[in-house]
């Protein structure tokens, strides 16, 4: 485990704090980061989808964009998956809020 590792390590737990507390920043952060491969992270654009789309819920116009863009890169079976992620995240949440 490199220093890469240990920072994109970081730079995910500490914006899962604040998209649990439903902070669109925070999951647009995610967003990038799941996208471009911040930090050592692995590429996997289901999981950047899903955050884009869950800062996008929040009102951000960019995610909506970012969505977009890497919606245009996946398949649809990939689009409804992290869709239904998105849904789950939204549900489990909600429930911790309440």
């Amino acid at each position: 485990m490199g220093s890469s590792y240990k920072s994109a390590a970081f730079l995910i737990e500490s914006r899962l704090a604040g998209a649990a507390r439903g902070d669109a920043d925070a999951c647009f952060d995610l967003g990038i980061a799941y996208s471009s491969g911040a930090g050592g992270l692995e590429v996997d654009l289901v999981e950047a989808h899903k955050w884009f789309n869950l800062s996008a819920l929040s009102g951000s116009i960019r995610a909506a964009e970012c969505r977009a863009e890497v919606a245009d890169e996946m398949t649809a079976r990939e689009i409804a998956e992290a869709q239904r992620q998105a849904r789950a995240w939204l549900n489990a949440t909600q429930r911790r809020a309440a």
